[in-house]
């Protein structure tokens, strides 16, 4: 895209911004931070950004990240959700329930911000041949990956993508323009475009009154519930696994934090590993 363009929509994303109310409390319910804190976000990391890219300088930028501050991850433990196969439905309908994620009868229509899906569409880069059984009929947690190195923070011309000074892939839906650029940059299909209005296939008597609803033309995904991490709250999809730790929650950067341990005890893959993107998200297979 020339530079032209982009910055026609650099501007729309701003005057769009500027022309809507309540930027304020929105910016800090989504990101947990105020609006001068997600622009700080921005600025402290530098090494996700476009130059970042350009000087290719990726492996030292995590070396980094990794080794100060805190980066929150998860790790899914895909024994307990074959043990239990009602699990993934209640994860799935926690989070969508918690974010007034609508539901609508056409798939072209489909939001989704987390849900379940065969081994060979999740982990594209293993290899399937000759799988063993219980792992082929059984479906996996799918999430956005809150990456280290995301792409689409990079590809988002208006910061309505950006990560935040815990680690998390956030995102303020007035800043979106629905240019659609994080979608194309995501490597996972993490995202969804409101091709309707979400409230059209939402039931307002039960919405969540403590999160936002968003509008048509906007672009939406997990945000590893960073409204309720800003509060000292698990995840709602943490939550919804109660005792069985299907789901561990927490600080990668604390090496006594629950997670680290859980990782040090277990062998974990990640999806599309190659990519360089560094995900947040681990699976236990």
């Amino acid at each position: 895209m020339d530079k032209k363009r982009r910055d026609f929509l650099k501007i729309a994303g701003v005057s769009t911004l500027a022309g809507l109310g309540g930027t304020a409390v929105v910016d800090k319910l989504i990101s947990g931070s105020s609006p001068a804190g997600a622009r700080a976000a921005h600025e402290v990391e530098p090494g996700h950004g476009t130059e970042h890219a350009a000087a290719g300088a990726g492996h030292d930028a995590h070396e980094n990240s990794a080794r100060s501050g805190t980066r929150l991850g998860m790790v899914i433990d895909l024994r307990k959700f074959r043990a239990n196969p009602s699990l993934g439905e209640k994860v799935v309908k926690a989070c969508h329930s918690t974010h007034n994620v609508p539901s609508f009868p056409d798939k072209k229509d489909e939001i989704k911000w987390t849900w379940m899906t065969g081994y060979e569409n999740a982990f594209t880069e293993h290899s399937q041949y000759h799988k063993d059984r219980a792992t082929m009929d059984h479906e996996v947690l799918v999430m956005c990956n809150h990456c280290d190195s995301p792409p689409c923070v990079r590809a988002c011309p208006t910061r309505a993508t950006f990560k935040n000074k815990e680690g998390i892939v956030a995102m303020d839906y007035h800043r979106c323009i629905g240019c659609r650029f994080c979608m194309a940059a995501c490597p996972y299909g993490m995202r969804s475009f409101n091709w309707r209005d979400p409230r059209g296939g939402l039931d307002m008597s039960a919405i969540n009154k403590r999160f936002p609803t968003r509008m048509r033309g906007v672009v939406e995904k997990c945000n590893f519930c960073a409204e309720r991490v800003g509060l000292g709250k698990q995840p709602a999809c943490v939550k919804a696994c109660g005792s069985s730790k299907a789901l561990i929650f927490g600080n990668l950067n604390d090496p006594n934090s629950e997670i680290r341990k859980v990782l040090k005890a277990n062998y974990t893959i990640q999806r599309k590993p190659s990519l360089g993107t560094h995900p947040s998200v681990f699976y236990i297979v």
